[in-house]
């Protein structure tokens, strides 16, 4: 499993501590094990926040196997004539 980067740990955390704070003031749990619970609650969303954010290289890796699905993958060859003799050479671009 790849590590995450920056922007998921930065969702993550972010999620952790909002939705912490969120429950516990919609809540009003004051007793330990409350607290508890919603701080395991919350460290299990930020956690699912985290894996889901999509990273950028499997992104950009996503978004080319789209492109490359609905576009031409080959480029056209080139016929070349050289000394009477016509040759099939393959284009660089792609």
């Amino acid at each position: 499993m790849p590590r995450p980067t920056a922007a998921q740990l930065a969702y993550g955390s972010a999620t952790v501590v909002c939705s912490t704070v969120v429950m516990l003031l919609v809540s009003g749990i004051t007793t330990g094990a409350g607290v508890v619970v919603i701080g395991i609650a919350a460290l299990a969303l930020g956690l699912l926040v985290t894996l889901t954010v999509p990273a950028p290289g499997r992104a950009r890796a996503a978004a080319r196997s789209a492109a490359a699905g609905s576009a031409q993958t080959e480029a056209p060859a080139a016929r070349v004539r050289r000394g009477g003799e016509t040759r099939v050479q393959p284009s660089l671009r792609r």
